[in-house]
């Protein structure tokens, strides 16, 4: 160190140290590869995942033409049941046309198990736009893109009951019920109703 003078006794001792031979035990070699191979052997059962997953390995795979088209029929059948939900227009609800508008459907309902929009913009599929409720308070809710002008809808209250927007203004169908009226305009924000 800086400044501190060295003990001539301590120099002569490390000297002499570094002099030294050192030698291993002779079966330290066979030692090591015996841990080696116990280690290697344990049963997968006690050994880490992590260990299993970093060890190294082959894989091959071998095509068969049957298992190709078990896999093509498996992947129909996902696209299939799991589309995505078209809107009227055609296009993806989650990317809706850029002159729609988003308009927010409400109705208060408390004692319903389920509340669904039927209208012209989903041709009138009664479950193909379920409302969700807000807390259990009652009110249901969904926000939807609507393309700019008319259309006419109402709602479906546990799956038996035709019921109209009491918020907005309804016209006769032609077949006995009411249905709601609402016309969207060209531009602008949400809107409930």
């Amino acid at each position: 160190m800086p400044g501190r003078e060295r003990d001539p006794l301590l120099e002569q001792l490390l000297e002499a140290l570094d002099r030294m031979e050192i030698r291993l035990s002779d079966d330290l070699d066979r030692r090591v590869m015996d841990e080696v191979r116990r280690r290697a052997a344990i049963p997968f059962g006690r050994r880490s995942l992590w260990s299993w997953l970093a060890t190294p390995r082959e894989v091959r795979f071998a095509v068969r033409p049957w298992l190709a088209g078990a896999a093509l029929a498996a992947a129909a059948l996902l696209v299939v049941f799991l589309r995505p939900q078209f809107h009227a227009t055609g296009s993806l609800a989650a990317v809706p046309p850029a002159d729609s508008m988003f308009v927010r459907f409400e109705l208060f309902a408390p004692g319903a198990r389920t509340v669904d929009l039927a209208g012209s913009f989903n041709k009138w599929n009664a479950v193909a736009t379920p409302l969700k409720q807000v807390d259990g308070s009652g009110l249901w809710t969904v926000t939807i893109p609507l393309p700019p002008g008319p259309a006419q809808y109402g709602f479906m209250v546990d799956g038996q009951h035709w019921v109209p927007d009491p918020a907005a203004p309804s016209v006769d169908d032609g077949l006995g019920r009411r249905n709601s009226l609402i016309a969207v305009p060209g531009e602008g924000r949400e809107r409930a109703l």
